[in-house]
């Protein structure tokens, strides 16, 4: 795990992908389904599902803002909130997996175990990930995405302890 923070560059992109998370977005974005009918999607940055379906909609030019997110909120999520993750997927005493909601899918732990690594994969594939000298950045994510967890937990436990339960409630 110091080997993998020693690297700046890594360093600063957890800053920042931390800072990207102090105020959460809300967005509504209006299409016309049909003549005559227009349907309203509402979503915010750290709705990951939203974010998926945008990615596959988009043109791969500008997949790479979605491939970061997605991965981003993963690492995030597990990181800062692992409990959350667990809580939300599942029923806390008998450990039974809640029902889903129509309209909202649940996404389990190991669903954001797999697609956080997954997606910063992709991202470092991406072009403009190259261009912009991030590629280096989002292959150690993708290999070290466990390791890159252990800081946030860190972060969680020591810093956030007895703040972090009510921001999900």
């Amino acid at each position: 795990m110091v080997e993998l923070l020693a690297k700046e560059s890594l360093l600063g992109y957890l800053a920042d992908m931390l800072s990207s998370f102090t105020k959460i977005e809300s967005y509504a974005i209006s299409f016309r389904a049909k003549k005559g009918v227009w349907r309203k999607i509402r979503f915010n940055n750290l709705d990951i599902l939203s974010f998926m379906s945008f990615c596959e909609a988009v043109g791969e030019a500008y997949r790479l803002v979605f491939y970061k997110r997605i991965a981003d909120i993963c690492l995030f999520i597990l990181g800062i909130f692992p409990d959350y993750a667990e809580r939300d997927y599942r029923y806390p005493f008998s450990g039974e997996v809640r029902p889903q909601i129509q309209g909202r899918l649940r996404i389990s732990p190991a669903d954001y175990e797999k697609e956080g690594p997954k997606f910063y994969k992709l991202a470092a594939e991406h072009q403009s990930a190259r261009e912009l000298d991030l590629s280096d950045v989002f292959s150690a994510l993708h290999g070290n995405f466990q390791k890159a967890r252990k800081p946030l937990n860190f972060i969680a436990e020591h810093y956030l302890k007895y703040k972090r339960h009510g921001f999900f409630t």
